[in-house]
């Protein structure tokens, strides 16, 4: 199969489109071609006039490793461009960041989930191209966690930098085909178009949305591999917590939670008892690990580790946003008085819980801490939502 960078360097048509008009790229380490070439070499290479580039969270390189560490602007040491940072001084390009180009290249690998901070990115881009004439191509990549849809839907008043508009925490669509959604959603007029795979599967065995003759590279620090992508749409949630996600270990954003002070064991029985449905589609393995940075550094902490892979992984019965849910429920049941929410300034909002700015509202939290609610009563909130955005994406769908 072909990613949409492959076609634009390989594909004469794509690239005349180009000529004469000066381009910019937004990318990040994953941003490689079939044969592992960035993709500002590439383009390069095949003769496009590249002006600038642009580093989304983690930065052009992905060294930064945690949530708001931002990145400087700076100048391309091969090529002499700017290098502008939409993670640092401004989230959003200002004006004279759009006035270095006139077609916009994003080509940003995606994890499928709506926290995610490039879709964020991408929805920017194409207000600030709506307003300064500018054309956004959308040069797409798989969304690997493939094509199911769960969560609750972000909320009107809620939206951040980790959520960009009422869409589901694991919204199901490509970059590009969010693209179309942004544009009709907001009703932007946009020169927008999007540089479409050729091939892709997102429903075909083994990968379920990440094709097995790509290897994986890191879209960010702690995205080391598939079973992440799977998972993140639950464990995501963890960052709004005080349990450990596994950052400062080799496997981060893979476990339920990890903590000094709670058996994982226990836990795991008790989201047995509560919704084993919620536990389909993955195997659980209790473990231990000790943070060697971040939440419970040096403390040796219990933890269920998920392991959405391999013979353990059903594709249409993983539910990792329930899966989580449950896993706080779990806790709050055993362990009635911790303390789980973590009330600590996230993404720059500084007066909502991190957990509700995550979730994109409070339904999630209070449905954990109402020792009175049950899985169907969670199903309740999500499943209309889900099922609405379904039906609003289905004519966008492009694979």
């Amino acid at each position: 199969m072909k990613f949409g960078i492959d076609r634009l360097v390989s594909e004469p048509d794509l690239l005349k489109q180009l000529s004469g008009r000066r381009a910019s790229l937004v990318a990040h380490p994953a941003s490689v071609t079939a044969d592992l070439v960035h993709s500002l070499d590439a383009l390069m290479a095949a003769g496009v006039d590249v002006t600038s580039a642009f580093g989304p969270q983690h930065g052009l390189k992905g060294d930064k490793q945690d949530n708001m560490v931002e990145t400087a602007d700076e100048q391309d040491p091969v090529y002499g461009i700017p290098v502008f940072s939409l993670y640092g001084e401004v989230r959003r390009p200002t004006e004279q960041m759009m006035a270095s180009a006139d077609v916009f290249l994003f080509d940003l690998q995606d994890l499928g989930c709506r926290i995610y901070t490039f879709v964020t990115t991408l929805l920017y881009l194409l207000e600030e191209a709506a307003k300064h004439g500018k054309a956004v191509w959308v040069l797409d990549r798989p969304n690997p966690a493939g094509r199911p849809v769960e969560g609750t839907l972000l909320q009107p008043g809620q939206e951040s930098f980790v959520g960009a508009a009422p869409m589901p925490m694991r919204h199901g669509l490509t970059m590009g085909e969010m693209g179309h959604w942004f544009v009709r959603h907001f009703g932007l007029e946009v020169d927008y178009r999007v540089v479409e795979m050729h091939y892709w599967l997102p429903e075909a065995a083994p990968g379920y949305g990440w094709p097995d003759d790509r290897i994986w590279i890191n879209p960010s620090p702690n995205a080391a591999n598939v079973n992440m992508a799977r998972a993140y749409a639950g464990t995501v949630m963890l960052e709004g917590t005080t349990l450990s996600e596994g950052r400062g270990t080799t496997r981060p954003l893979e476990v339920l939670f990890g903590a000094p002070d709670i058996d994982a064991a226990q836990v795991r029985t008790e989201m047995e008892r509560i919704a084993p449905q919620w536990l389909e589609g993955c195997a659980l393995r209790d473990c231990w690990f000790t943070p060697t940075f971040h939440k419970h550094a040096g403390e040796l902490c219990n933890a269920l580790m998920i392991h959405a892979e391999g013979k353990f992984y059903d594709h249409g019965a993983f539910k990792p946003w329930r899966l989580q849910a449950l896993a706080f429920k779990a806790i709050r049941n055993l362990y009635p008085e911790y303390g789980i929410w973590r009330d600590f300034p996230y993404e720059y909002e500084f007066d909502r819980l991190a957990i509700d700015v995550i979730n994109g509202g409070p339904a999630l939290r209070e449905w954990v801490d109402d020792p009175a609610a049950g899985p169907g009563d969670l199903d309740a909130i999500a499943s209309p939502g889900e099922a609405q955005w379904r039906g609003d994406v289905a004519d966008l769908l492009l694979y």
